[in-house]
């Protein structure tokens, strides 16, 4: 499944680009995220605490970065495990662009799921992708944006 789409953040692209590499803001950003840790150059492991659908699952998987051009763009990849339901991968790309209110942050993403997961089907599986996805946009906005007010 693939998604795309813009958010304004109201920081300034270098502000945006140390909060996507942050394992801190990271972690408050992701909905049901209990744990994030790790480094820029040896990858960040998370756990993740989601349902989807009927399906509950506690995911643990790891992220690499890649294709760093700071503050302009970074490449997002990962994969987790949920043990029974199944697995999701996938990747983001991530670009920055100054704007009138501070940062336009595009995103491209492609994801894959498995498992008991893939079985939910296309519906129920986007339609929660895009949640996931708005949720974090409106936790890392926020979080972004506090700080630099600070």
């Amino acid at each position: 499944m693939e998604m795309s789409d813009s958010k304004e953040i109201a920081a300034t692209p270098e502000q945006v680009f140390a909060a996507l590499l942050d394992p801190a803001v990271l972690k408050d950003a992701v909905p049901g995220c209990t744990e994030m840790l790790g480094t820029l150059e040896d990858g960040f492991e998370a756990t993740v605490v989601q349902k989807v659908g009927p399906v509950k699952a506690t995911f643990r998987g790891r992220v690499a970065v890649s294709d760093l051009d700071a503050p302009h763009r970074v490449t997002l990849s990962g994969e987790g495990k949920g043990g029974a339901a199944g697995f999701a991968k996938g990747g983001a790309v991530v670009r920055l662009e100054p704007s009138e209110a501070g940062t336009t942050l595009h995103y491209e993403v492609d994801a894959k799921v498995g498992g008991k997961l893939a079985q939910l089907g296309n519906r129920i599986i986007g339609g929660f992708a895009k949640k996931m996805a708005d949720q974090f946009f409106v936790n890392f906005k926020s979080r972004v944006e506090a700080s630099g007010a600070n």
